[in-house]
C-alpha cells in the first residue's frame, strides 16, 4: 500500500475548505512520514500515549489532533503536543483542558462532541444538552481553551437516509450552536466523516474529515 498516493487521491475529493484529518492510529511513524514526505501535515490520534510518543519521535511541524474518548488522567499527557481535541464531552473534562492549558501556557483548540448516534456506545452531549452547555456561559470563562465547533459521528450502519439524517442533525446543532455565540468567531468547524462516508458528511456541512484506513490501510493493532 502507497501512503503517498493514497493521500493525494484522497485530496482529489475533498474540496477546498475542508481540512483532512489523517488517522494514523495503530500505525507505525514509517507510515505517518510517507504521508508527511507529500506534505500531509494533520493526523489524528486517539491514544494518549501513542500520541506523545508519536509527537516526540516525528518532525515537531505536524499537528496531532486528538480524536478518541479522553480521559481525565490524560489530559495532561497530550496537552504539550496537541493542537486540537475532537472528543471534548463533558464540562469537567472542558475544565480540565483549560487548567492543563494555563499550566504551561499554552492556547488549545477544542470541539465539542455531539451524540446523535442510534448508538449507547458513543460518548457526547444530545444536542439539547450541547445547547444548554453553550447557553451556560462557561465557554466565555475560559482562559486556555478556544471551542471552535462540533465533532459528531454517524450510526454504524450501511443505511445511507440514516447516516444522512445523522450528519443533518449535528450541523443542525452545530448552526444553533453558533447562533449562541453569535460573538464568537472562532466557533466555525464540523469534523465528521471518516472513510466510508466522507463524501456524505461533505455534502451535510463538514468542515474537517477524519480519513484512516484509506490512507493507511487496516490498523496494525
Amino acid at each position: 500500500m502507497n501512503v503517498g498516493d493514497n493521500i493525494l487521491k484522497v485530496r482529489e475529493t475533498i474540496p477546498e475548505g475542508v481540512e483532512l484529518v489523517a488517522v494514523s492510529k495503530f500505525h507505525p511513524n514509517e507510515a505517518i512520514m510517507e504521508a508527511y514526505e507529500v506534505g500531509q501535515r494533520v493526523f489524528g490520534e486517539s491514544r494518549a500515549t501513542e500520541l506523545k510518543y508519536k509527537a516526540v519521535a516525528l518532525p515537531e511541524d505536524i499537528q496531532w489532533h486528538f480524536i478518541g474518548h479522553l480521559q481525565t488522567n490524560k489530559v495532561r499527557m497530550i496537552m504539550p503536543f496537541v493542537s486540537l481535541i475532537h472528543s471534548v464531552d463533558s464540562e469537567r473534562l472542558l475544565r480540565l483542558i483549560d487548567a492543563e492549558a494555563a499550566r504551561i501556557n499554552k492556547i488549545v483548540d477544542v470541539l465539542l462532541q455531539v451524540h446523535v448516534a442510534q448508538e449507547e456506545t458513543k460518548f457526547g452531549f444530545t444536542p439539547d444538552e450541547l445547547l444548554q452547555f453553550v447557553e451556560s456561559g462557561l465557554i466565555d470563562e475560559l482562559t486556555n481553551v478556544r471551542v471552535v465547533g462540533v465533532m459528531g459521528m454517524a450510526t454504524n450502519t450501511d443505511d445511507v437516509n440514516r447516516i444522512t439524517e445523522d450528519f443533518k442533525a449535528i450541523n443542525q446543532t452545530f448552526k444553533n450552536a453558533r447562533a449562541l455565540l453569535k460573538e464568537n468567531a472562532d466557533f466555525a468547524h464540523i469534523s465528521m466523516g471518516m472513510s466510508d462516508d466522507y463524501q456524505l458528511a461533505i455534502d451535510n456541512g463538514s468542515t474537517m474529515v477524519r480519513i484512516g484506513s484509506t490512507i493507511f490501510g487496516y490498523r496494525q493493532y
